[in-house]
């Protein structure tokens, strides 16, 4: 049982989760309804596997300063074996990739760039700061854009797609704000291994401040698609609720950036996060059928 735990917590299950249902909330932003059951569950089940593999790619090559900053993650911990997280990995990809490609060729070809980049991520972006937290925020953007290619391919609506790249461009500067503020929390371990993200090049208030002003980003973006009419009135409750959560957790980080805080506030912000794809997923399906 504790082998199992350790595989569950090696992938980080709710940020599967989460991306499994960005890809949903793409399908009801681009065609107004769910697809069918088969190519639902074979666009979850892609964007699910290829984020595991992402993480356990991750733990990977973090497990030395792992080591340091996260001793009770699982490779570290000794929990799940080098050998084991390789096998688990691979085994991931490959039912992620044969998914996708069941899918349909456009779908297969937008999974092989986010496994790409997210494994080029891990080697060698990871140390490239700023760069890689882009890195990073990409791979968390394009699940809702691959619900959009699930049952047309490149035959997708255009209208609705510009719809899905505003969503994602919200989701990036969301994403990004985290993952800088993440690197709070790493410090030590990171200039240990020359990464240069912002706290550990400069100072962890300063990665703070930078980190509030991207979820301030997401924030005002949010507002046009009220304002320019692409989404129905049930969104703007909705959104509003989750950037108040954003609006939140940017005082309390701004006033404790403490790695503790640090720790929680990241843990917020996925909620809120959360909230926000549902603001995405009933706004525009409304927009659909009024």
């Amino acid at each position: 049982m504790r082998k199992i735990i350790g595989f569950f917590r090696l992938i980080r299950p709710i940020n599967c989760l989460m991306m499994g249902l960005a890809v949903l909330v793409g399908e009801l932003i681009t065609y107004f309804t769910l697809l069918p059951f088969e190519p639902s569950l074979f666009g979850f089940l892609t964007a699910f596997t290829l984020t595991g593999t992402s993480m356990i790619v991750n733990d990977y090559w973090d497990r030395s300063v792992d080591a340091i900053n996260a001793p009770e993650r699982p490779i570290p911990s000794g929990l799940v074996s080098v050998k084991e997280a390789l096998f688990f990995a691979i085994a991931l990809s490959t039912i992620g990739l044969l998914s996708a490609l069941i899918t349909n060729l456009a779908c297969f070809m937008v999974a092989i760039i986010s496994l790409s980049i997210s494994i080029f991520y891990n080697i060698k972006g990871k140390q490239m700061g700023l760069i890689g937290n882009f890195m990073v925020s990409a791979c968390i953007a394009i699940p809702l854009l691959y619900g959009g290619f699930i049952y047309k391919g490149w035959n997708v609506n255009f209208n609705r797609l510009g719809l899905l790249l505003f969503f994602d461009l919200m989701i990036f500067f969301a994403n990004t704000g985290r993952e800088i503020v993440k690197g709070i929390v790493d410090v030590e371990g990171d200039r240990i291994r020359s990464v240069k993200t912002i706290a550990s090049l400069y100072s962890p208030r300063f990665a703070s401040i930078i980190g509030i002003l991207f979820f301030l980003g997401a924030i005002t973006l949010s507002i046009f698609p009220w304002i320019y009419g692409m989404v129905s009135w049930v969104y703007l409750p909705i959104v509003t609720f989750s950037d108040s959560g954003f609006i939140v957790s940017s005082v309390i980080l701004w006033k404790d950036y403490s790695k503790e805080n640090v720790v929680k506030v990241k843990n917020m912000i996925l909620i809120w996060m959360l909230i926000g794809l549902l603001a995405f997923a009933i706004g525009g399906l409304g927009k659909g059928v009024t």
